[in-house]
């Protein structure tokens, strides 16, 4: 079954109430997925377990998006799209309740990993959807509008609900996000037009060079998202090693996340224009950005100056890497935005749980250090890798 859709691909402000539908459902998304972040110390000091130990709820949830992505995308691609996203942001919904009111660490990572198999299909679908919307010379500015969603939730889904968490406690941050998903559904579902599902790659001679292609993309992807979420999952537990106090952290993830929708904003400018020279230079300030933080910490000043060059840059990312696996033509638009989602999800799970190692081992101050080793290694890819990552669009 396909969806029955008179919907014609045009202009972005053709597409603008869908792209407004799908940008919100990707902000509830994100923040569900992050929330954890900005509470690690409360969940960590209520359930009695030790912050490396909460941080690996960020890994559960990641890695069952990375295992599930690729399977319940192949296994509903035949599903009404609009059907599957409101699925999806029904099961965010159900997951933050149930992490709100878990007696254990247990229940809650059980809570965690329902979200965790909602966000499987849900950036799949959401990524491919963006891309039906729009023509595809505009999908660079399409696609980094919706992300723009992904990272409003850093900018203001992460770090309100940390203040909130830590004026109403966290399980009350949970709730009050559950009831947010549940008004996304209702808005997603008034707003976003239905689109076919049925479309594919070009069957010609060049379909293995443009695998190889998007097989370059999706692995930068996940050494990108390793990088910066080995740091970024313990970032409120490094700003408090500098004395901030804790009342500070969440306006401090909020103007760090303000940064990166200026990072956002740059992929929007450059990604239909000059995409590799955007992606080369958000990788290298990002790569820089790291290196000053482990030199500058623990000072208070540094470190927060080091993480604004650092997060602004990463505010692109999302937004480049989809743009360029589609335009690699390598899978179908849902294919490829499984395969996004899937490689993000395993460097956002193999990051805290490197981040996790690196706590217990060298300590907190070498975070930055691994986290920078692991961007060169995105950037020296970049470099290589210049048909994954040309300089036009094509």
């Amino acid at each position: 079954m396909t969806d029955v859709a008179g919907w014609q691909p045009g202009s972005v402000r053709d597409a603008a109430g869908g792209l407004a539908a799908l940008t919100l459902a990707t902000f509830v998304a994100l923040t569900t997925e992050l929330v954890p972040v900005g509470l690690l110390p409360q969940i960590s000091a209520d359930l009695d377990v030790t912050e490396s130990v909460t941080g690996l709820l960020v890994t559960v949830y990641a890695f069952m998006v990375a295992a599930l992505a690729i399977p319940l995308t192949v296994g509903t691609r035949r599903l009404p799209r609009k059907g599957l996203l409101l699925v999806t942001l029904s099961a965010y919904t159900l997951s933050n309740a149930l992490v709100a009111i878990a007696p254990s660490f247990t229940l809650v990572a059980a809570g965690r990993a329902l979200g965790g198999i909602a966000h499987a299909l849900f950036f799949s679908l959401s990524i491919g959807y963006g891309a039906r919307l729009v023509l595809p010379q505009v999908t660079g500015r399409a696609l980094a509008l919706v992300t723009g969603g992904a990272t409003a939730g850093m900018v203001l889904g992460v770090p309100l609900s940390t203040t909130l968490g830590a004026a109403v406690g966290w399980r009350n941050a949970f709730l009050v996000l559950a009831a947010v998903c549940a008004v996304s559904t209702v808005l997603v579902a008034v707003l976003l037009p239905a689109v076919s599902s049925d479309d594919a790659p070009p069957a010609d001679q060049t379909r293995t060079v443009r695998r190889q292609r998007l097989g370059a993309v999706t692995a930068t992807n996940a050494l990108t998202y390793l990088a910066h979420y080995t740091v970024y999952t313990y970032v409120s537990v490094m700003l408090l090693a500098t004395g901030l106090r804790e009342s500070a952290v969440g306006p401090v993830l909020l103007s760090l996340g303000v940064l990166g929708l200026v990072g956002t904003a740059f992929a929007a400018a450059s990604l239909d224009r000059q995409p590799r020279r955007g992606t080369l230079g958000v990788h290298a300030v990002m790569l820089l950005g790291m290196l000053a933080l482990g030199a500058a910490f623990p000072s208070r000043l540094g470190v927060l100056v080091a993480a604004a060059a650092w997060c602004g840059a990463f505010g692109a990312m999302a937004s480049i890497f989809q743009t360029a696996a589609l335009r690699t033509r390598g899978a179908s638009p849902d294919i490829i935005g499984a395969l996004v989602n899937t490689t993000a999800n395993i460097g956002i799970g193999g990051g805290a749980a490197v981040g996790a190692v690196v706590l217990v081992g060298p300590g907190l101050g070498a975070l930055p250090y691994v986290g920078a080793a692991l961007a060169a290694g995105s950037l020296a890819t970049v470099l290589v890798a210049r048909r994954s990552f040309p300089a036009l669009t094509r």
